[in-house]
């Protein structure tokens, strides 16, 4: 990695989140330049992985294997690195050395931003869980007293929230609305890639394009497809407008 590329860092706690909730995020910074990695906590394959449990004799080693399969093509289609760690799910269970790991992830990579899931989920705790995992490692991350190295560059990076399934029920409200028409396609392809969620092409095909509505509403720009984000800690800006 060039030491002038820009980067940026998602944290996801299952494979098909950062498919349906940042795909356009990541596909948009990495045709901008960005160098873009998901850490993704766990396989999903308990939870995200009702189909597979359906068919008799199915394997716990198997579900792994498939859904890992299908978040490293879904990342290949975004132009994203992608690192596992397998952490469990439902419930998802971090240890010490996973949040280790993640605090090296901050000092090598020095993201420019971070996103990852809402404050609250009362459908999968498995989703604000690695929200407090990420902001545990950013928070340890900026210590210089863990690993010092006087020569490590290091700023604390924004964290950007993605929407949740059901937003109202978890207090979520977006503050920001990032427009992906460029690389709509590029999202959808990754979402075929989630052959057994097929049920959720079209639910988040309408997220996008009311998202899309009320971005284009609040900026008087033309956009058709947006994803919405809740920025978690404030902006300093010189200026109003």
């Amino acid at each position: 990695m060039s030491s002038l590329q820009k980067t940026g860092l998602v944290v996801t706690a299952h494979p098909g989140d950062f498919v349906w909730r940042t795909g356009g995020a990541v596909a948009l910074h990495v045709k901008r330049g960005y160098k873009v990695k998901i850490l993704c906590l766990s396989y999903g394959e308990r939870g995200e992985s009702q189909f597979a449990w359906k068919k008799a004799g199915v394997k716990m080693e198997d579900v792994k294997a498939q859904r890992r399969d299908e978040a490293e093509r879904a990342a290949a289609i975004l132009g994203a690195e992608i690192e596992f760690m397998d952490a469990g799910d439902y419930p998802l269970r971090t240890t010490e050395a996973m949040l280790e790991r993640a605090v090296d992830i901050f000092h090598e990579l020095n993201p420019s931003f971070v996103l990852t899931h809402s404050l609250q989920d009362p459908y999968n705790v498995d989703h604000p869980e690695a929200t407090r995992f990420a902001q545990e490692a950013r928070i340890i991350a900026q210590a210089a007293g863990h690993k010092p190295d006087p020569n490590r560059p290091y700023a604390a990076p924004p964290v950007f929230l993605f929407e949740p399934h059901q937003p109202e029920q978890c207090n979520y409200k977006p503050t920001l609305i990032l427009n992906i028409d460029e690389v709509w396609e590029v999202k959808r392809r990754a979402f075929e890639v989630l052959a057994a969620q097929q049920h959720l092409w079209e639910y988040y095909t309408r997220v996008a394009l009311n998202r899309g509505m009320q971005g284009g509403r609040n900026s008087g720009r033309s956009m058709t497809y947006g994803e919405a984000y809740q920025r978690l800690f404030p902006e300093a800006v010189e200026m109003l407008a």
